[in-house]
């Protein structure tokens, strides 16, 4: 019995400090928004094709230009050009699963954005896609 409570006692701590690893990253930001028709043009009219475009779009549209939909959320990071644009090359570099990407792309689809902190002082996105 005493054997077996000693293992138990292991198996939560690994459980405890398996938990806390999975917290390592927080969450600096998160908002959602609704990916509407002029999210899916650029400033000079031009249709974008690619997710991290749409996105970036979106945030321009919303802090920028004034444009939102109903279900856009306002966000702490994204009124800058130079935020958006490291949006955008995070999103681009670090991959989007590809039905949320090509649901952007179509447009019409509420968004769902997290950016995160590593305990290293990085940032990562990670965007979802559905209504």
């Amino acid at each position: 019995m005493r054997a077996i409570r000693g293992v138990m006692a292991a198996l939560a701590v690994c459980l405890g400090l398996s938990a806390h690893a999975a917290r390592a990253d927080e969450v600096e930001a998160s908002y959602s928004a609704w990916i509407g028709t002029a999210d899916l043009y650029n400033s000079n009219g031009q249709r974008l094709t690619e997710s991290w475009q749409v996105l970036r779009q979106d945030r321009a549209n919303f802090h920028r230009f004034g444009i939102r939909q109903p279900g856009d959320e306002w966000d702490p990071l994204f009124s800058g050009i130079d935020n958006r644009a490291a949006m955008e090359r995070m999103i681009m570099g670090g991959g989007i699963d590809p039905a949320a990407a090509a649901a952007i792309v179509r447009g019409n689809v509420m968004v769902h954005v997290t950016v995160w902190i590593t305990r290293s002082g990085g940032r990562w996105i990670e965007v979802r896609a559905g209504n």
